[in-house]
């Protein structure tokens, strides 16, 4: 047992090169089974949508240095993803894909990959691809819609909280509109414009590509060769 442990010697490196017809032979049966895999159990389709978010930094920071632009596009950056993973967001999605819970989607048909002021790309996942581009459709669709709610009410809020600065109202007048304000804002600020930017005829394209499945069939036969002409050199050693 102790060649269990022994590390390579060598000769294991030079046994592993002359099996090089070997390596070959192994290359190619595992290329066929991964393509055999991708089409015996294709992966799901996934669609994108985009949506174009723009924080309006010269509006809403209008001093700081690059530290202070950092932290402000972070902070706001996280608000927006949880807007876009908030059960109201999401419900919108289930509400039309009756068989789809919100958990269900959140953990495994939705992913979203985004900058920090630019395009944001939400992808949903399917064996059906046209159910696919309609539940990516969706979910954008209703964060850009809850973003553009948000900050609306963050607009409003803003205004009744400078005409109460300037005394041109009373508190007592419009402090359950400030209360409800401030509930539906989302925490968001009033500068953030978002724009939903293709509604039809989305992308899509497989979670995993040919190549991929030929790629992981290729390397995991090779590996598994190596492990076959090491370990029956050594046994027969």
């Amino acid at each position: 047992m102790n060649w269990l442990l022994s590390p390579p010697s060598l000769d294991d490196f030079l046994r592993l090169l002359r099996a090089w017809k070997f390596w070959i032979l192994f290359s190619v049966l595992g290329a066929l089974l991964g393509a055999g895999a991708y089409y015996a159990f294709p992966p799901d389709y996934r669609a994108q949508a985009t949506v174009v978010v723009d924080f309006n930094l010269e509006e809403s920071l209008t001093e700081g240095n690059d530290r202070d632009l950092f932290y402000y596009l972070e902070r706001e950056t996280r608000k927006l993803v949880e807007v876009a993973w908030a059960d109201e967001t999401i419900e919108a999605v289930a509400q039309e894909l009756d068989d789809l819970r919100v958990a269900e989607l959140r953990d495994e048909r939705l992913q979203l990959s985004q900058p920090q002021d630019g395009a944001w790309h939400f992808y949903a996942a399917d064996v059906d691809p046209a159910r696919a581009e309609k539940m990516v459709a969706l979910w954008a669709e209703s964060f850009n819609q809850q973003v553009q709610e948000g900050a609306a009410n963050a607009l409003a809020l803003n205004a009744l909280k400078t005409g109460l600065t300037n005394g041109d109202i009373n508190l007592a007048d419009v402090e359950e509109d400030i209360a409800r304000l401030e509930a539906n804002s989302l925490g968001i600020t009033s500068y953030i414009e978002t724009s939903f930017s293709q509604k039809e005829n989305l992308p899509i394209t497989r979670t995993n590509s040919l190549g991929e499945y030929i790629f992981f069939g290729a390397v995991t036969t090779l590996f598994l060769a190596a492990l076959v002409i090491l370990f029956s050199g050594k046994v027969n050693g």
